[in-house]
C-alpha cells in the first residue's frame, strides 16, 4: 500500500507538470468525502506520510548509494554473478551518469514525493482538516512539517542544485527551474522560521520526526556547505547551531551499538529513518553488499543477491590504522564461517572455494566474487529477512562534534578541534589508547589517502597530486561515517570529488557536482532546465 501511495504522489507530480491546458478538465469526484471537509482522527498519523516518504531512499538504487558509490569510498562493479545492469552503477564510479540513468530518477521522485506531501499537510494543518494533537500548537506542528519539507529541499538543493521551488498545491501551472542559491536561502529561511515554535522533546514522542535539534542538525549541516551551495561560507552559523546541541545528546560508549538492530534508544541519535522488518520495509544494504552465501553467515530467511556488490574502494580503506576498531566495525574482512562454524563456499570464479573478502580490487569495472570489503557496519542479525530491523541515523550526535571540529579548524581554532576529533577517537582505540589523540598540526596535513588511477590492482596514473587542506580531517570524517551516506558531500567540500583519481575514476570537472535533471522530468516540463554540462 506504501508503494502505490507514494507512486500516486509522483504521478499527481508529473501530471501537474504536464498539464499545461486545464479549461477543459474538470475534477470528477467519486465520493462525498474529499481532502477538503475531511477530519484526522489521529494528527499524528496524518503527517506520517511525510516521513515515511524517507525510506524509499535507501535502496541501490536511489539517493542512499548514490551518495556513495559516486565517492571514494564505496564501488559497485560487475562480477560473475551480474550486477552490470547495463552499466548504470558504472556510470556513478566513473562519474558518466546521464539523464537515463533509473537512480538519478528515483531519488528526484522520491525527494518531490516527500515535498508533495509535506505541501499538502501544511495546508491541512493550516486550514483546519488536520487539528494538533492536544498539547501541541498549530504553529508547532506546521513548524515540523516545514523544516521536513526544508529538509528534502536541502537533499534536491546538494543533489541536482537548480530545481523547481514549490511550496503549494494550489498553483497548477507549470514550475521553472529556482537556482540552487534560492533553494538554498529557502532551506535556511523555512528552518529558521521555524526553530522557536519547535518541540524540545527527545523522547519516543519525538523520535524519527524534528524536533528542535533535529531541525538544528539539519540547519548546521546546509551551514557545513554553504560555501558549495552559496559560494558564502557559513562557518560561525554552523558553529553556533552544533553548540545549541552540544549536552542534549552523548556518545554511545561501543561504536557499533549505534548501528545495532534495536538502536532505537541510542543516545547518540538525533535524527533517525526507522525500518522495521515488516512494517516498515526498505532498508536492506546487505543483499546488495553481501555475498549470497552469507544467508548461512546468519541463517537469513532471504539469500543476498548474487556474489553482492557494494564494497569498499581498496585505497580508501588503506588510509585506516590497523589498530582502529571501526575498520572492523565498518567492514567485513577474510574469511565467512556459517553459524556452526563452517566455512562458506563461493560459486562463481571461485566455486567450492571458502570465501575470503580480501581489500585490493583490480579495477572498480569488474572483480572476482571474494575481492572487496562488504557492509559490517549495521548489524544483520540471525534470522534476518530481506530487510532489516536497523534505523538508519542520518543525524547523529558524533556528526555535530565533528561539524564543530571542521568549523573551528576553519576558523583557526585547530587546538581545540584536535581535543574534538580526539574525543571521537577515543572509543574507536580501546586497545591501544595512546593512539587515539590528534594534533592541531596533524588534521592540518594532507591526506593518507593514495589517489590514483588503477589497473590491474595498482595505481598507474597518480593524477593530481595537490595537497588537501585539512585532508588528515577529511581522513577523519570517511573513518567515522563510511556507508552513512556523507562521502560524496565531504569529497565535494574538500575538493576531491572533482580533482582526483581513484580505481577506474578519473575527473570530470566541476560539471559533475551536480546530478543532471532526470530526462523523465524535462520531458514532461518544458519550464524546466537541465544542469550545465548535461
Amino acid at each position: 500500500m506504501r508503494i502505490k501511495i507514494y507512486s500516486l504522489a509522483v504521478v499527481l507530480f508529473l501530471a501537474t507538470l504536464i498539464t499545461a491546458c486545464k479549461n477543459d478538465l474538470e475534477e470528477v469526484v467519486y465520493s462525498d468525502v474529499t481532502s477538503s471537509n475531511y477530519n484526522y482522527d489521529n494528527p499524528n498519523s496524518a503527517i506520517g506520510v511525510v516521513y515515511t516518504n524517507t525510506r524509499d531512499l535507501f535502496g541501490h538504487q536511489n539517493y542512499y548509494m548514490l551518495q556513495e558509490t559516486t565517492s571514494d569510498e564505496l564501488v559497485m562493479p560487475a562480477n560473475a554473478s551480474g550486477w552490470d545492469d547495463g552499466g548504470i552503477y558504472k556510470h556513478m564510479h566513473l562519474h558518466t551518469f546521464n539523464s537515463e540513468d533509473p537512480q538519478l530518477n528515483n531519488m528526484f521522485n522520491r525527494l518531490y514525493a516527500g515535498v508533495i506531501n509535506a505541501n499538502r499537510i501544511i495546508e491541512q494543518i493550516e486550514s483546519g482538516v488536520i487539528a494538533p494533537p492536544s498539547g501541541v500548537s498549530k504553529e508547532s506542528l506546521t513548524g515540523e512539517i516545514r523544516v521536513a519539507r526544508a529538509f528534502y529541499y536541502w537533499l534536491i538543493c546538494d543533489n541536482f542544485g537548480n530545481a523547481p521551488l514549490v511550496t503549494n498545491t494550489a498553483d497548477k501551472s507549470l514550475p521553472s527551474t529556482s537556482s540552487r542559491k534560492d533553494i538554498y536561502n529557502f532551506v535556511v529561511t523555512e528552518i529558521t522560521a521555524a526553530l522557536p515554535s519547535l518541540s524540545e522533546n527527545r523522547d519516543k514522542s519525538m523520535y524519527g520526526r524534528f524536533n528542535k535539534w533535529a531541525a538544528k542538525a539539519l540547519l548546521a549541516n546546509v551551514y557545513l556547505n554553504a560555501q558549495v551551495y552559496s559560494g558564502e561560507t557559513k562557518w560561525a552559523e554552523c558553529l553556533a547551531q552544533c553548540n545549541d546541541i552540544i549536552g542534549k545528546y552523548s556518545l554511545e560508549s561501543n561504536y557499533p551499538d549505534i548501528f545495532k538492530a534495536q538502536n532505537e534508544n541510542s543516545p547518540e541519535i538525533i535524527f533517525a529513518v526507522p525500518f522495521d522488518q515488516t512494517l516498515a520495509q526498505g532498508f536492506f544494504v546487505e543483499m546488495y553488499s553481501w555475498h549470497g552465501a552469507l544467508k548461512g553467515k546468519k541463517n537469513m530467511q532471504a539469500t543476498p543477491w548474487g556474489s553482492g556488490s557494494a564494497m569498499a574502494v581498496s585505497q580508501f580503506v588503506d588510509t585506516y590504522s590497523p589498530n582502529d576498531e571501526r575498520l572492523g566495525d565498518s567492514w567485513l574482512i577474510g574469511p565467512q564461517f556459517a553459524v556452526d562454524g563452517s566455512p562458506l563456499l563461493g560459486s562463481y570464479d571461485q566455486a567450492g572455494k571458502p570465501i575470503n573478502f580480501t581489500k585490493d580490487l583490480p579495477d572498480g569495472l569488474f572483480t572476482g566474487e571474494s575481492e572487496g570489503y562488504r557492509m559490517n557496519k549495521f548489524e544483520v542479525q540471525l534470522n534476518a529477512m530481506q530487510n532489516l530491523n536497523n534505523d538508519f541515523p542520518f543525524f547523529r550526535y558524533e556528526q555535530v562534534l565533528m561539524m564543530k571540529a571542521e568549523c573551528l579548524l576553519r576558523t583557526g581554532d585547530a587546538g581545540q578541534a584536535a581535543a574534538l576529533v580526539s574525543e571521537v577517537r577515543t572509543r574507536a582505540f580501546k586497545k591501544t589508547p595512546g593512539e587515539a589523540p590528534v594534533t592541531a598540526a596533524a588534521l592540518q596535513q594532507n591526506s593518507v589517502y593514495k589517489f590514483g588511477y588503477v589497473e590491474k590492482y595498482k595505481i598507474v596514473d597518480a593524477g593530481d597530486q595537490s595537497t588537501i587542506q585539512y585532508g588528515r580531517f577529511l581522513d577523519e570524517l570517511g573513518y567515522e561515517f563510511a556507508w552513512e551516506g556523507f562521502r560524496r558531500r565531504d569529497d565535494i567540500r574538500f575538493g576531491v570529488y572533482t580533482k582526483k583519481s581513484w580505481l577506474s575514476h578519473k575527473p570530470m570537472g566541476d560539471g559533475k557536482i551536480l546530478f543532471p535533471i532526470p530526462q523523465p522530468a524535462l520531458n514532461s516540463n518544458p519550464n524546466l532546465k537541465q544542469n550545465p554540462g548535461y
